[in-house]
């Protein structure tokens, strides 16, 4: 595992063989299309793919993925578009164009920063859907790229473009919640008992090496498509996949930061399969008063990923509430209303997925700044990040924003990984 005791070291090696090479941005000439290259095909790729076509003067030139039965489905919702876009396996290749102007990354939660950092050094502009990072080191590493290289990195975590949180947001920060001392953010879903997958050939045509990248591991059907969410060195759990949501909305309307505390209890307590991330967990995160922390406040992330539909918090499967002495804001889906206060409410307006696109379109033309920036991700991630180092290491944990780091030296070499040969993470 990632040691404190090499991290400098970490932070100035890089075995990145991509030279940096000149590029041209829609920023520096307006005229142009901004042109998308889409990595990983399998969920949010192909649902992001249409959007950005559909986005003002954007054109899909690549889409990109190790297994090829995941290109038709692509291709597909793509039908539309006025040319076919090119397909590649390796986003290397795709990166060595100089016509495209940004990489979308939908690949799983392992290859968002080591694909996000090749991109920024060739000068590409990045969306990179959530969790922005597999550990919390990586997260700093994105935030300096962006500085460095002077591109947009947007995080996919697209409430930052909603209405309805916009009016959420004015609404608490003009004090008609009064003080806000506790939110929550939870889901309670029925998924799959995933069982016991043994070791075996990957699928005819996929180039499994290329899919781990960073990782390592042999091919079972559980530690591909979707179910590597539940395996540590793969993806994020629950919290990373659904949390990073209900905690970025939270961040957001009230103004946070950084936690000082943070705690989690919960396990593998309902299903008998080979997940390695809890089916039911509550992490708890002590925000400090002052700047960014208004009179200081407890937020919680509850999962359970058994539990029967309509029998969450509010009777609702995903929600978020927040909780001030003159009312308490619920959200229900998308929409909020608050209950004990003025009752107010409000309703999202437009395509959020669309809404957030556009923004970063906007961005990388120039005319606009990013919604959901790499530092907000970032910060937002940070929160799983740090919700499952309490788990893992089953402490409560001090924070220290300036180094980012805990008071634990367990939980700190957690705080990165060890990385595969020929998909080590770059210096920046």
């Amino acid at each position: 595992m990632f040691s404190l005791t090499t991290r400098r070291q970490f932070l100035a090696t890089s075995a990145l063989t991509l030279s940096a090479a000149s590029y041209t941005r829609a920023a520096d000439k307006p005229n142009e299309k901004v042109r998308v290259a889409i990595m990983g095909l399998k969920v949010r790729g192909k649902t992001l793919a249409p959007t950005f076509t559909a986005a003002p003067n954007t054109e899909v030139t690549h889409l990109i993925d190790p297994d090829p039965a995941m290109v038709k489905p692509a291709l597909d919702a793509l039908k539309n578009s006025a040319s076919p876009p090119k397909v590649e396996t390796d986003v290397r290749r795709v990166l060595d164009d100089k016509s495209v102007t940004a990489l979308v990354v939908a690949a799983p939660d392992h290859w968002h920063a080591l694909a996000t950092l090749w991109a920024a050094e060739r000068g590409k502009h990045v969306y990179v859907e959530k969790p922005v990072s597999h550990n919390l080191l990586e997260g700093q590493r994105m935030v300096q790229a962006a500085r460095k290289y002077k591109v947009v990195i947007q995080a996919g975590t697209q409430r930052r473009s909603q209405s309805s949180v916009v009016s959420a947001r004015e609404y608490v920060q003009a004090g008609k919640l009064g003080k806000v001392a506790f939110a929550r953010a939870w889901i309670a879903g029925n998924r799959p008992n995933i069982g016991f997958a043994k070791p075996e050939a990957p699928p005819a045509g996929v180039d499994y090496s290329l899919w781990l990248g960073p990782a390592s591991g042999g091919f079972t059907k559980n530690r591909f498509h979707y179910n590597w969410h539940w395996f540590w060195d793969l993806g994020t759990g629950e919290m990373g996949n659904n949390g990073i949501h209900g905690l970025d909305v939270i961040r957001n309307v009230l103004d946070l930061d950084a936690p000082t505390k943070v705690s989690c209890a919960g396990g593998k307590f309902f299903y008998d399969d080979e997940q390695q991330t809890p089916d039911t967990q509550t992490a708890t995160f002590d925000f400090p008063a002052g700047p960014g922390g208004a009179t200081g406040c407890t937020v919680v992330w509850e999962h359970r990923v058994w539990e029967k539909k309509g029998q969450g918090p509010e009777g609702q499967g995903w929600g978020i509430s927040i909780h001030g002495d003159k009312g308490t804001m619920l959200f229900d889906g998308d929409a909020w209303k608050v209950r004990g206060g003025d009752e107010a409410a409000d309703k999202p307006k437009g395509d959020v997925v669309g809404e957030h696109v556009r923004n970063f379109v906007a961005s990388v033309r120039g005319e606009a700044k990013p919604n959901a920036e790499i530092e907000i991700g970032h910060k937002s991630t940070r929160l799983c990040h740090l919700g499952n180092l309490a788990y893992r290491t089953g402490k409560t944990l001090r924070f220290d924003a300036k180094t980012e780091t805990t008071d634990d030296a367990e939980a700190n070499k957690l705080l990165g990984r060890e990385y595969r040969k020929g998909f080590e993470l770059p210096a920046v």
